[in-house]
């Protein structure tokens, strides 16, 4: 595991805590609803992503990494939009505390326990440490914010939809580990965000169907849909898929918990919101988590470090349990 990898995906989950006050702003000042703003984000995204290819002249690149494996790009963009939806339904049904704590917080443990089977390992002290001090900051930031969003109307369906959505989450996650090790982040992106279009265009026809706001045509609106989707999704998903080339998904899902702690602090800067002892505990403690993924050190090369998709190293060895190891300490030879 790198560190700029590291760096890479904690930006990510940075700019993803950013997304959650845009889109309430969304909802609360001009109508749009969770689904469509889920749905124009991926399009706002989509149509940047393939404007950016087309400008860079990149469009073979993508085109053949779509082609080589359509199947596990048509996956890892469902999930995508899936996730999205599953977490947004879980809020409406049990409320932000409950939903992020419960979909967040099961990634990192379903994504550590899917690499520990897969190499026949067991989790050390350092990685059991790491994961409960994400866990329990990602409780104490969550329950800090419970005054955010009202809680539903449905907790038993709310709590099923979020455990769902973070099972989602990390099998996106391990899965775009895998694929980033191969494709171009670029293509990746481009490739994965068009297919979760897809996925959600129907639910801006749905809205219109059901005579609700689609379109927001105030130029503060429009401006906060695009960054949506070229911020929050475009450059964030790209910036994932990079930081997945050296950082594995376990790793990932816990360098991802900065999501409901930069939204924290950004309530704080711009609502003037209080920032609680418990917020405070709670940031320190993902922060201590993240600091506690281990960098792999410099002279070790990546593609010396994992396996192709059989588990055989470049050289067609097969890598011994420690070599091949990928959990939350990032060992000396990660994946």
């Amino acid at each position: 595991m790198s560190k700029l990898g590291l760096i890479q995906v904690c930006l990510a989950g940075v700019l993803w805590g950013t997304a959650g006050l845009v889109a309430a702003v969304l909802h609360d000042d001009h109508g749009l609803g969770a689904t469509t703003t889920s749905a124009w984000r991926m399009v706002v995204a989509t149509a940047a992503l393939l404007a950016f290819v087309m400008i860079a002249q990149r469009t073979r690149q993508v085109v053949a990494a779509v082609r080589a494996r359509p199947l596990t790009m048509v996956v890892l963009g469902c999930g995508t939009a899936v996730y999205q939806g599953l977490y947004f339904l879980a809020v409406l049904a049990v409320g932000v505390s409950v939903a992020t704590v419960v979909s967040l917080g099961l990634a990192p443990l379903l994504a550590a326990a899917w690499e520990h089977s897969r190499t026949r390992t067991r989790p050390t002290l350092r990685e059991l440490l790491v994961l409960t001090a994400a866990l329990v900051g990602l409780v104490l930031v969550s329950l800090a914010s419970a005054g955010h969003g009202a809680p539903g109307d449905d907790p038993a369906l709310g709590v099923l939809l979020a455990v769902a959505a973070g099972a989602t989450y990390a099998v996106t996650t391990v899965l775009g580990h895998h694929l980033a090790r191969d494709v171009d982040p670029l293509a990746l992106t481009t490739g994965g965000t068009t297919v979760g279009a897809v996925v959600l265009a129907p639910f801006l026809i749905l809205a219109a169907a059901q005579g609700g706001p689609v379109v927001a045509t105030d130029p503060t609106a429009l401006l906060l849909v695009v960054y949506l989707g070229v911020v929050t999704m475009a450059l964030s998903y790209g910036l994932l898929y990079a930081g997945l080339r050296t950082v594995a998904g376990s790793a990932a899902t816990v360098a991802t918990l900065v999501e409901p702690l930069s939204a924290a602090a950004l309530a704080v800067w711009l609502l003037d919101e209080r920032l609680t002892a418990p917020a405070v505990l709670g940031g320190l403690l993902i922060l201590t988590a993240v600091a506690g993924l281990r960098p792999a050190p410099r002279d070790e090369s990546p593609s010396h470090e994992i396996g192709d998709a059989s588990g055989h190293s470049p050289e067609g060895r097969r890598p011994d349990a420690a070599h091949i190891r990928d959990g939350l300490s990032a060992p000396r030879s990660p994946r």
